[in-house]
């Protein structure tokens, strides 16, 4: 608490110097100009002959004298101007030749001749006599060098003041240059702690020490104790890294140092490591503390055998400082990254990040908790089941299930209802995996169809193999760039997945194109494919170059993580072996597309079904999806609307009016009149047997 005092005090100290040096400064500005003034006062008026003639004529002139240099005559004296005001005059355009020409020497112009003669001979006391222009011109020489000198010294003073400046900034103090070498780091108190972060128990145990450590220092020490200098937190984005880093600080009532990686990254040589190392001073001062640099990898990856650059030096003096700085100090490093494989291995040593804590996606029973924390500000439905939900989201992080949920509560306030349903969870779930929906977008009849049968293919697939996720929801409602998508979840949420688990899913991903390829021919297959193939590809390729689940090429590992930390999708190996592992993978997705059709085709009544409920409801869910696997038939409600579709594609195959119901639309007047029939055609209903049969029947050719 001392030490926070004496810094604060120091600094204001700098600063108060600072203004002294700037008020000093200012007045040397206002004293050089004040002497300038004196030296430069307002010159005499610049009279023509042909003026100082008039005002010699009229009176006016109270004194002249003639001043005489190797070439030239100058007349300098004072006049009354019309409200009898004296002022200076001169006239220094004279020739010499014009004073001979008055004694009778030569010849000059006449006007300047006439004037000396008047002057000389005709002006009485006026005439002060003829003199020598004087040497000295003092005040001319000083109006000249006071502004040079002037100049001179404010340059000496902002030499002086960079000079220092960067010498201050070489020992890592606060009045770095122009600020440049100044730390980012944000000094702040968290009020955040272990209750507001769910789902990530085992991450909050490692990180109690930490707490208790900075409370009771004084236990650990006498327990001969060394509490871990650095803690290293690595996960995917959205985890919770930063969060927990936070309630560490929250938790222990101490200071709380946030910054990033790309902080210390500039153009300038040396300036992060300044940053560094004021960033190390200003946290002892302030300790207890916790520094927290996210995105670490910025600042801390492997260094090469290259010629070492700003990076390189900042990362030695990120080493040095977490190497020097005593552990009695109370200061921890908490850091985060995505990748620490791609983080130098001094730095990762202990004595420096003691501890590495894995911070892994939330399973079921953590995403279910992480949901009922984010609803604690929110009205929700009592009807709301979170197990439900959490099934719904798999791999979804701590940060999308927030968003998730802030996303219905948007749709809460936009359809203005009193609480948070499951229908606007849902919706919300769909934006944040694929964005809003695209509602307006025209689909055509025949877009219609290749959609709901390539999605169908998809979810048949998932439904037939036993390896495969379970079908959660299909839709053909197109968001972002897709036309539409099919949910799926895991049975079971295992940390493996096995070579018929990758297969499955390869089958799966092309079900769709298998579909399009049954029902429209192998010439009319379209590019809806075009991610379903990326996904399944890559998949594959992974399983033989990652894995060691091909038969030709064995279990040798062709890309190591190493390769993968640096962007690259190839090993080192031969063009022999890449054309063999291209063999294998288009062996892989060929036997998965085979049995993708195997199955579409086995099932192709099961197959029709899913996409007429598609084509009518757009949207179906695993219970209806259920539904038709175990019946062979359309749900209940599926009819219901069947019957509707149809009737309206009939009106519109047969050029009818289509009915809008203007309450839709607007309000209802109090009284209304009969409506007279207009050109509107009611259609005829139909009878009870062709109702029948058209829910029987679910060929795509009929609905056209």
């Amino acid at each position: 608490m001392n030490n926070q005092k004496n810094n604060n005090a120091n600094k204001k100290n700098n600063r108060r110097g600072g203004i002294w040096i700037w008020l000093i400064l200012i007045i040397i500005i206002i004293i050089a100009i004040i002497v300038a003034s004196i030296f430069l006062k307002s010159s005499p008026d610049a009279l023509s002959v042909n003026e100082v003639q008039s005002y010699l004529n009229s009176g006016k002139i109270n004194s002249v004298t003639i001043q005489r240099s190797a070439s030239l005559l100058i007349l300098r004296g004072t006049y009354l101007d019309e409200n009898n005001n004296l002022h200076a005059f001169v006239v220094n355009n004279i020739p010499i030749e014009a004073l001979d020409a008055v004694y009778g020497i030569g010849s000059a112009n006449s006007a300047d001749v006439l004037l000396l003669e008047q002057i000389i001979y005709n002006s009485g006391n006026t005439f002060q006599g003829i003199t020598n222009i004087p040497v000295d011109q003092t005040g001319q020489i000083v109006g000249t060098i006071v502004p040079l000198v002037v100049m001179i010294l404010i340059y000496v003073f902002l030499f002086w003041f960079l000079f220092r400046s960067m010498g201050a900034a070489g020992a890592g103090g606060a009045g770095n240059l122009f600020g440049m070498g100044k730390s980012k780091a944000k000094l702040s108190k968290s009020t955040v702690k272990f209750s507001d972060v769910a789902g990530i128990n085992e991450e909050k145990n490692e990180i109690v020490e930490l707490v208790d450590y900075m409370k009771n220092p004084q236990k650990y020490q006498e327990a001969g104790a060394r509490i871990p200098k650095g803690v290293l937190l690595e996960g995917p984005p959205g985890t919770g890294k930063t969060l927990l880093a936070k309630a560490v600080a929250g938790e222990a009532n101490v200071n709380f140092y946030a910054t990033s990686g790309s902080e210390f990254d500039e153009m300038f040589v040396g300036l992060g490591a300044s940053r560094i190392r004021e960033m190390f001073q200003d946290a002892k001062n302030n300790a207890p503390c916790v520094i927290f640099i996210d995105e670490i990898d910025a600042l801390a990856r492997k260094r090469t055998a290259n010629v070492a650059g700003s990076n390189d030096q900042t990362l030695n003096q990120l080493l040095v400082e977490m190497d020097g700085f005593d552990t009695n100090s109370g200061v921890i490093i908490m850091a985060a990254t995505n990748r620490s494989d791609v983080l130098d291995p001094a730095i990762l040593r202990p004595g420096r990040f003691d501890r590495t804590i894995q911070v892994s996606l939330p399973d079921i029973k953590e995403r279910e908790a992480i949901l009922k924390l984010h609803a604690r500000n929110k009205k929700i439905s009592p009807t709301i089941d979170w197990y439900r939900i959490s099934q719904r989201t798999p791999g979804f992080s701590g940060a999308q299930l927030e968003n998730v949920l802030n996303e219905a509560a948007i749709l809460t306030v936009r359809e203005n209802t009193p609480e948070i349903t499951i229908t606007q969870i849902d919706e919300a779930i769909d934006r944040v995996v694929g964005g809003p929906a695209k509602k307006s977008r025209v689909m055509t009849p025949k877009d219609k169809d290749i959609v709901s049968y390539h999605e169908s293919g998809h979810a048949l697939v998932g439904l037939k193999l036993e390896s495969a996720s379970k079908v959660q929801k299909v839709t053909i409602i197109p968001r972002g760039n897709a036309g539409g998508y099919t949910i799926t979840t895991p049975n079971d949420e295992s940390m493996f997945q096995t070579k018929q688990d990758l297969f499955a899913t390869i089958a799966g991903y092309m079900g769709g194109r298998a579909a399009e390829a049954i029902i429209f021919g192998d010439d009319n297959v379209t590019t809806g494919a075009d991610d379903d193939l990326e996904k399944a590809t890559n998949i594959a390729r992974q399983m033989v170059v990652r894995f060691g689940m091909s038969e030709a090429l064995g279990m040798a590992k062709l890309v190591t993580q190493e390769d993968l930390s640096y962007g690259r999708t190839s090993g080192s190996y031969s063009d022999q072996t890449a054309a063999a592992i291209d063999e294998e993978v288009t062996k892989i997705l060929t036997t998965a597309y085979n049995q993708a059709n195997k199955i579409i085709r086995d099932n192709r009544e099961e197959l029709e079904l899913l996409a007429e409920s598609l084509r009518v409801m757009e949207t179906i869910t695993a219970e209806q999806i259920e539904f038709i696997d175990q019946n062979l038939a359309l749900p209940d409600d599926v009819k219901a609307e069947k019957v509707k579709y149809d009737e309206e594609l009939k009106r519109i195959k047969d050029g009818d009016i289509i009915d809008i119901d203007l309450a839709d639309v607007e309000p209802k007047p109090k009284k209304e009149a009969k409506k007279p029939t207009t050109t509107k055609k009611k259609p005829k209903k139909k009878p009870e047997d062709e109702t029948d049969d058209q829910k029987d029947d679910s060929s795509s050719k009929d609905k056209k």
